[in-house]
């Protein structure tokens, strides 16, 4: 039987932000029920910032993500324990234009308040979309920066409101 999530304010997440993002990795998801699109990254943040707890996480264009969560107004943060890493992994080389990752992973979509997350997660950050931006590199201010864009697709910056955080109980 699944475990149940609970809320929690998002400033009784436990671990460390650098941690869960960057070495664990996420799930970013954003759609509908009936037609949504997951990715795996692990560049963003979390914080505070005009008197809201807040995530802000990056999209390339060229993702297939990425025009799901530019329509949306929601999105979430997935957060797995490690024996999910091969899931990680399918989700961040393989494009939901060509499979379907749900079907490929067995992962089990949950409709939230506002978007859709992952049964199987163990932390969920439900997120209103609140600002973008798009990353400009005459902004760089260490030229090796750009390296990190041979393709020169620079990433959509996403900060999203935390309106629900979710833990498994």
């Amino acid at each position: 039987m699944a475990k149940i999530f609970k809320e929690i304010d998002p400033q009784q997440i436990k671990g460390n932000p650098f941690k869960l993002i960057g070495k664990d990795w996420m799930l970013i998801t954003a759609g509908t029920p009936e037609s949504f699109n997951t990715m795996t990254a692990n560049w963003g943040g979390l914080g505070f910032l005009w008197n809201k707890n807040v995530c802000f996480c990056v999209v390339r264009p060229t993702r297939h993500t990425y025009n799901f969560i530019d329509k949306s107004g929601y999105f979430t943060l997935s957060f797995f324990e490690e024996k999910y890493r091969e899931i990680l992994n399918f989700c961040g080389s393989t494009s939901g234009k060509n499979v379907n990752k749900v079907a490929e992973t067995g992962l089990t979509p949950v409709t939230g308040k506002d978007a859709i997350y992952f049964e199987e997660a163990r932390l969920v950050l439900e997120c209103r979309k609140i600002y973008f931006h798009d990353i400009n590199p005459k902004h760089f201010l260490y030229p090796e920066i750009d390296g990190f864009y041979p393709k020169k697709d620079y990433h959509r910056m996403y900060i999203g409101e935390i309106i629900r955080c979710l833990v498994k109980d």
